[in-house]
């Protein structure tokens, strides 16, 4: 919680929306609220009952008494978007110094599934009607880190997810590399990738038994695939599979705007979390090295 507020602090979001706010709560503590409610993946007025018994979390964000739970809700349908993406783009560069660049970036695509049916509805006929958002990201497989993510309401081609996504994560934190599985496999993709991001790119073909296969970066990927660095790819379903697991796959809004917002503070916590793990290791190496050296 520490590292969200620090994050959410250092932005350029006003302490309050407007000058006729009522002031009980700043925007700062709010969010971070909302970012703490992501992290223990709950409903809002489940996570203001346990809030009630946080003294140390009243304490740190100097909350003077516990907003309603209507007051996130609002607050979170308010809140610009930009804002969130704002700070997602903080996350990223927590884990890197000056102009570090990333060895292997790898992308895929997957879905979180939004229920749309009123609890009435769902009481009466013992159904949840489902639909899904499919979301792609993509991720440093070295420092596991998600460096970009795009969500669309419908399902689309995994090349119009990658298109955008490249461009963004790459403006982010450039990479030597990029690694996508055979879904992605496209001449324009390869293109975007060595002639735009000046990057290399590992993408296998959807058939391997094709009798002509063209394009001039598809035929290098016949003559000399990179079975090493792609064997990183994997590490980008290791991140969706902890990032649902831990933070939930399943979406509790209804509204798409809202719900883009939700899968941000997904992205956002996730970050974080992993940073916070990134630390412990770091210091854990560094202390074993002090005392290996002290022998």
């Amino acid at each position: 919680m520490k590292t969200a507020l620090a994050i959410v602090q250092s932005t350029h979001i006003t302490l309050y929306s407007c000058k006729y706010s009522k002031q009980t709560y700043t925007q700062h503590q709010l969010l971070v609220l909302i970012l703490l409610k992501e992290f223990r993946n709950q409903h809002y007025r489940d996570f203001i009952e346990d809030i009630g018994d946080m003294g140390g979390v009243q304490e740190e964000l100097g909350l003077m008494e516990i907003p309603h739970f209507t007051t996130l809700q609002k607050f979170f349908h308010r809140i610009k978007s930009l804002y969130l993406r704002y700070i997602f783009g903080k996350t990223v560069n927590l884990f890197y110094s000056g102009d570090d660049i990333i060895p292997i970036t790898a992308i895929d695509s997957s879905g979180f599934t939004s229920g749309y049916s009123s609890h009435y509805y769902s009481a009466r006929t013992g159904k949840i009607r489902k639909h899904f958002l499919k979301t792609s990201i993509s991720v440093d497989t070295d420092k596991q880190a998600i460096t970009g993510f795009v969500a669309s309401k419908s399902r689309v081609h995994d090349t119009r997810h990658a298109e955008k996504l490249l461009r963004q994560c790459h403006k982010k934190r450039k990479s030597r590399c990029y690694v996508l599985d055979k879904g992605y496999d496209s001449e324009d993709i390869h293109r975007q990738i060595r002639e735009d991001l000046h990057s290399d790119s590992i993408i296998p073909l959807r058939s391997w038994n094709a009798d002509h296969v063209g394009g001039t970066y598809r035929q290098e990927m016949v003559l000399e695939f990179d079975k090493v660095r792609y064997g990183k790819r994997q590490l980008v379903e290791t991140r969706f599979a902890v990032l649902k697991k831990r933070f939930g796959g399943d979406l509790k809004s209804r509204i798409f705007p809202i719900q883009m917002k939700e899968i941000s503070g997904k992205m956002i916590v996730c970050n974080i979390h992993r940073f916070l793990q990134f630390l412990v290791i770091e210091v854990f190496y560094t202390a074993h090295f002090l005392s290996f050296e002290k022998i």
